[in-house]
């Protein structure tokens, strides 16, 4: 047995020992979230949830008063914010803000890959609900974004359970190397498992568990635009991996999708300018 694999096999039954009992998302943006990602989201529901949560309230207000949503009358209830908003970027402000609180760490490399690991998860969300809304495959925008965002999301439960094994035993050294190669080979099961024990969306289950696969489900448009989206972080260096070489238009994705240079470029400027992705 290889090492990558046998410190693989010691992660997994980390995982297991710890029964998943990890604080990975903010139960009230989640329950937002879910209402946000179905077909005739309930707006009152929604805006009784955000009420409930004073801090949340107060950060939807700010942002639907700054200077890119304000209008001539200030915002003073979350009704109104909502509608000033649109529920598109409701869904966003709340789950940057959600996991912007899990994406941290007192372990000083840990601590680098969750940056690296919390950027590439933003772009690609981003990424995923551009293309949504660029192209007309019958994806919601909040879906793709939803599923773009936590197809990694089992690296970040691996992270948050070595960092909890290394506070228990300071003697643990773990080589980077092999961590990053065990979140390479776990993250798509361990993430599936988590989201599904979650009752999260099964169809964002399933993004994580095939995110990676050999084999393209062609069919499954919201798994291809969030694949594409992986690819083009890839490709800008957004994240824990870089890949350069890739050529965007030739991977079967792009062909799935009918993507053209001009939507690449145009992905491409558009997450450079995002201010959530700033290294």
């Amino acid at each position: 047995m290889t090492k990558s694999k046998a410190f693989a096999d010691t992660v997994r039954t980390y995982i297991e020992s710890e029964k998943l009992s990890l604080p990975i998302f903010d139960p009230v943006a989640m329950r937002v979230q879910l209402e946000l990602i179905k077909k005739d989201p309930d707006v009152r529901k929604i805006e009784k949830i955000i009420i409930a949560d004073q801090s949340l309230s107060s950060n939807i207000l700010k942002v639907a008063n700054s200077a890119r949503f304000g209008g001539l009358v200030k915002t003073t209830t979350v009704r109104s914010a909502i509608v000033r908003l649109g529920t598109t970027e409701i869904g966003s402000i709340i789950l940057l803000d959600m996991n912007r609180k899990y994406y941290r760490s007192s372990d000083p490399k840990i601590r680098v890959i969750m940056k690296k690991l919390w950027q590439h998860s933003v772009g690609c969300a981003f990424a995923a609900g551009w293309l949504s809304k660029r192209l007309d495959f019958g994806v919601m925008q909040n879906e793709a974004f939803f599923s773009g965002l936590f197809h990694d999301v089992g690296k970040l439960l691996i992270l948050v359970v070595i960092e909890r094994k290394k506070k228990k035993d300071k003697g643990i050294k773990i080589n980077n190397s092999l961590l990053l190669g065990a979140m390479d080979l776990l993250h798509p099961e361990q993430g599936a498992n988590l989201m599904e024990q979650l009752g999260l969306p099964e169809a964002s289950c399933l993004i994580a568990r095939e995110h990676h696969q050999p084999v393209l489900d062609g069919d499954n448009y919201l798994l291809v635009l969030v694949r594409m989206a992986n690819y083009v972080c890839h490709k800008m260096g957004i994240g824990i991996k870089a890949d350069e070489e890739v050529d965007l238009l030739a991977t079967e994705e792009a062909e799935v999708l009918n993507l053209t240079a001009e939507d690449i470029e145009e992905l491409q400027l558009f997450l450079e300018s995002t201010p959530s992705l700033a290294g």
